[in-house]
């Protein structure tokens, strides 16, 4: 009786640790972040700064502070090149990610225009998920820096046609000196950067 209690026991410890070993692991979340513009496609350009290469920097150190193993950052332009939107579009919706940041740099004829704006969908299956996102991350990024403007419904080819929720973020305006000074510094970009990230997580 007592070597087939043993016996037991000892199934017992090896079933359970049967069950721990081969627990699954956590699914990994995907986040895409598309820097917009590149090559020939400036996009905003003034006071010798271009869109293409702030959205890239800032693109670029969002995936640098990741250190969470559970969540993958996949840049959509990892460099200074020219994307159409079609083949921006195939891509995520190849990879199926939770959700794709679009990053861009606004400007305005007013000089005195500021702070940071959100774009989504208007298709119904993306569009609460699309503004709760948004919400997140305009309420995350803004602040002392950056005036937190509106989230507004627009057209844009990638909010259209991504097959999943989408925020286009327009960081700060060029055209505007106190935005210019803090979305073109190395401390500034590592904080919107780092406040991304923190948004998403």
């Amino acid at each position: 009786m007592k070597t087939s209690t043993k016996i037991l026991g000892i199934l017992s410890t090896v079933l359970l640790f049967t069950l721990f070993a081969f627990k699954p692991a956590a699914e990994k979340r995907v986040i895409v972040i598309d820097a917009g513009h590149g090559g020939h496609d400036f996009g905003v350009a003034m006071y010798g700064f271009q869109e293409k290469i702030i959205s890239e920097t800032i693109a670029k150190k969002v995936k640098e502070l990741n250190k969470d193993a559970n969540l993958e950052i996949v840049l959509l332009r990892d460099g200074d090149h020219f994307m159409e939107f079609s083949e921006r579009v195939s891509i995520i919706n190849n990879i199926k990610p939770e959700l794709v940041i679009s990053l861009h740099i606004n400007s305005s004829k007013s000089f005195e225009t500021n702070g940071v704006d959100a774009y989504i969908t208007s298709r119904e299956e993306f569009h609460g998920k699309s503004k709760e996102k948004a919400e997140k991350i305009l309420t995350e990024v803004s602040g002392e820096n950056l005036l937190k403007r509106r989230i507004n419904e627009a057209p844009f080819y990638i909010l259209k046609n991504a097959n999943c929720p989408a925020v286009l973020l327009e960081m700060g305006f060029l055209s505007n000196e106190k935005d210019r000074a803090y979305i073109t510094s190395e401390s500034g970009q590592n904080e919107v950067a780092a406040k991304i990230l923190e948004s998403i997580k």
